[in-house]
């Protein structure tokens, strides 16, 4: 526990461990072998091409907007489908009527180096409390970069308090604020047009795999209620 997860947890939710929910470390399993992976699942990994790949064939035909706010002009937004999902902050949308929410963010510091191989692998993780960051990441042994024998691109993953304007990461998840998430999602229930989803529409501590699942479950649920 003090090896793998007292420090890094505490620099990661900015927090004592005994504030937190247990949940969070029950997401990593125990073992007693030398597999050094994050989880037990058969299969790991990313799309081949990266998640853009997947993206653009998701999105193929449809209209894009970058850099502008759903929610600054919400009803010109809502008038273009007859479903919106929304997988900004919940509190936000109901403009913090019940209070606000606390997310955790991060910060990113990339660097180019001269050199074929930094670590070796894609994500090393720095669990003891003095490191300031927690993981880096060597892109090249995810995707990007694999044939470059000159160079390679790393980025050091700084855990951050979150103030409104920045980009919230993780919902945290204690007592206090779940109680006050489910006043907000009692309000959800009352808006038929929106579809809450996400971390952030749904308050939820989700990896990759849990999101994707919880997506399939709500279009299941959606093509359901349209039969």
């Amino acid at each position: 526990y003090e090896r793998l997860v007292k420090g890094y947890t505490e620099k990661q939710w900015g927090r004592d461990c005994k504030e937190l929910p247990a949940f969070i470390i029950k997401r990593l399993p125990v073992r007693y072998t030398y597999d050094n992976n994050y989880f037990n699942d058969l299969y790991q990994g990313i799309p081949i091409g990266g998640y853009n790949v997947i993206i653009d064939k998701l999105f193929e035909g449809c209209t894009i907007e970058t850099g502008v706010d759903y929610l600054e002009d919400r009803e010109a937004y809502n008038r273009l489908g007859e479903r919106v999902v929304y997988t900004g902050t919940i509190d936000s949308y109901y403009d913090y009527c019940y209070g606000k929410l606390e997310y955790r963010s991060l910060r990113f510091e990339t660097e180019v180096l001269d050199t074929e191989n930094y670590q070796g692998v894609a994500v090393v993780n720095y669990t003891d409390r003095e490191t300031p960051f927690t993981r880096i990441i060597e892109h090249k042994h995810f995707q990007f970069g694999k044939d470059n024998a000159e160079k390679t691109v790393i980025t050091r993953e700084y855990p951050a308090a979150w103030k409104r304007g920045d980009e919230p990461y993780y919902p945290v998840n204690n007592k206090k604020n779940v109680m006050l998430y489910e006043q907000y999602r009692r309000e959800s229930l009352k808006n038929p047009k929106v579809i809450f989803a996400g971390r952030m529409g749904t308050y939820q501590y989700y990896d990759m795999d849990q999101v994707i699942a919880s997506v399939l479950k709500l279009a299941e649920a959606e093509m359901g209620n349209k039969e």
